[in-house]
């Protein structure tokens, strides 16, 4: 029965033994499949004949202080196979006791665990990669934001212009009532600009406090920002609030959002030349979350990008118009901010998306 367990644990795991100096004197066909080594190759050997140089040392001599002082050491440890390639082994080292309580061998017991510790570093730099893709995306994003300063403040700079031209004219007349008049309307006009300056300020502060919001109150703020946008861009906006839907998440990603797709709206609809411009905005309630609908008249995607769109860097507009990056980056913001989805539909003439979120 012994014999039977034994058998059983060395065919199912990496095993090895060392002297007390870490020299090894004993290794099973598992050890040798996987290192890439033959017995005779191991036997009498460092146990360092599989060490990767990447790791730490620090780790090595953590595992001898444990082992030295009759601890079970147990870790995941990147090793190197003869052939150069890399494998990782999930390990446990036992100190095996004489009859005085002394070491005398080590044993070590592992399994491969490669496969796993591959497709985690995939994760890990895909991660990185797409923190790099969001930042780009954010910079964007920015310029666009800035791009909608300068045309909110061209005709309020214009107005402003005309007003003291009259304030100095009506100096000259001493006309008390005028210079008042257009005083007011000075002061107005830097007022509305100042406004602007502080809507985008707001927007781009980094508050990344989670809260429960009114999701309204981000499509209202996006309105906001892109109205000389859209107006300049003869775009008539629809909004409709079937109902109010509270979610929980970054009130200013979820605007970022919605500016994006404002402005892949308009982008569309210069793009194809379209005259008479209409997006409708719903908001509406559906069994355990909120849905924000986005539907153009922009003239559809073509059935060929259409399940690209949201593809890092895949744009189908000319090169200074887009980054291929907006709608990347508002998919994510959904996704992992607010758990919920970002979908798209083309019909005809017609581009739809739906964000769905779910509801606090």
């Amino acid at each position: 029965m012994l014999q039977q367990f034994k058998d059983a644990i060395e065919s199912s795991n990496i095993i090895s033994k060392t002297d007390t100096n870490g020299i090894i004197t004993f290794v099973n066909d598992e050890f040798c499949k996987i290192s890439g080594y033959t017995k005779d190759e191991l036997i009498g050997q460092n146990h360092n004949i599989v060490r990767h140089p990447d790791v730490d040392k620090n780790n090595f001599k953590e595992l001898w202080n444990t082992i030295k002082n009759k601890k079970i050491y147990k870790s995941t440890v990147k090793n190197l196979a003869k052939d150069g390639s890399v494998f990782y082994v999930n390990t446990t080292i036992i100190p095996i006791l004489d009859d005085n309580d002394d070491i005398f061998e080590y044993i070590a017991i592992r399994y491969d665990v490669t496969k796993e510790m591959f497709y985690k570093e995939e994760l890990e730099k895909n991660e990185v990669k797409q923190k790099i893709l969001f930042a780009q995306a954010r910079h964007a994003s920015l310029g666009q934001m800035l791009a909608n300063i300068a045309h909110q403040w061209r005709q309020p700079l214009t107005e402003l212009s005309l007003t003291v031209f009259n304030l100095k004219k009506n100096a000259l007349s001493k006309d008390e009532e005028a210079l008042q008049k257009y005083y007011e309307e000075s002061k107005n006009i830097i007022n509305s600009m100042s406004k602007t300056i502080e809507d985008f300020s707001n927007f781009f502060t980094p508050n990344r406090e989670v809260e429960q919001f009114d999701i309204k109150l981000s499509v209202d703020e996006a309105l906001e920002l892109m109205d000389n946008s859209l107006k300049s861009s003869m775009v008539d906006v629809e909004f409709r609030i079937q109902n109010d839907l509270e979610v929980l998440g970054v009130a200013n990603e979820l605007t970022q959002v919605v500016l994006n797709l404002l402005k892949n709206s308009i982008d569309a609809f210069e793009l194809n030349g379209v005259l008479i411009r209409q997006i409708d905005i719903t908001i509406r309630r559906l069994k355990d979350s909120a849905e924000i609908e986005f539907r153009d008249n922009a003239g559809g995607i073509k059935k060929d990008i259409v399940d690209r769109i949201f593809e890092p860097y895949f744009t189908s507009k000319h090169q200074k118009n887009g980054t291929g990056l907006g709608l990347f980056m508002s998919k994510m913001i959904v996704e992992q901010s607010f758990d919920g989805s970002l979908d798209v539909k083309s019909k005809k003439h017609y581009t739809i998306f739906s964000i769905k979120i779910p509801t606090a």
